[in-house]
């Protein structure tokens, strides 16, 4: 299959799901509101309607469309992102809602100032695994500094594990740029 009828699919497979998303938010009446559920006496917790909807489709490379339209809650939230993007790390991270604690932005990210999803996690530092935009970057990382500031995907994951000195495994796979970068470096020195 050649480039162009790729991408050709990829916009229509993109405009098939926008015009699923039109009919799911033509079908909310507009003078409905959220459901309101009890959570417990006097606690009301709002949900979202016609949220998160039409994301991360029809994208041709690498990391694109990833943690888009997640935690909305109202009416017709976080819809359409990250959508008919070529190339590497497009269309991430939008339409979500406030970032956490950390700083943190789209899906089930770790660490501080991470971008997009399942970055920063398992690290046994907080000094690694941070700042990554993309997905599946800064994971699984020992020792100091590690895993951080990488875009793309699978960047900076799994060093500094197993050294017997805490002077061993430090200062890997940062700045890395593209996919399946600076991983696997600096570990099992005795």
């Amino acid at each position: 299959m050649s480039s162009t009828s790729t991408l050709a699919n990829a916009i229509v497979t993109t405009s098939v799901w926008l015009s699923m998303t039109a009919v799911a938010l033509a079908a909310v009446p507009p003078s409905s509101s959220p459901a309101v559920h009890k959570a417990g006496p006097g606690i009301q917790v709002a949900t979202s309607v016609a949220s998160g909807n039409g994301n991360g489709n029809g994208n041709i490379g690498t990391a694109n469309g990833n943690g888009n339209g997640n935690g909305n809650v109202g009416l017709t939230n976080g819809n359409g992102n990250g959508n008919g993007n070529v190339g590497t790390s497009n269309g991430n991270a939008n339409g979500n809602g406030n970032a956490d604690a950390n700083g943190n932005i789209g899906y089930d990210n770790g660490g501080t100032g991470n971008i997009g999803a399942f970055n920063g996690l398992n690290n046994t530092s907080v000094t690694s695994g941070n700042n990554n935009i993309g997905a599946g970057n800064g994971n699984n990382n020992g020792g100091t500094n590690n895993g951080n500031s990488n875009i793309g995907s699978y960047n900076g994951n799994n060093n500094g594990n197993g050294n017997s000195s805490p002077t061993s495994g430090n200062n890997n796979g940062n700045h890395n740029k593209g996919s399946l970068n600076g991983n696997g470096n600096g570990n099992n020195n005795k």
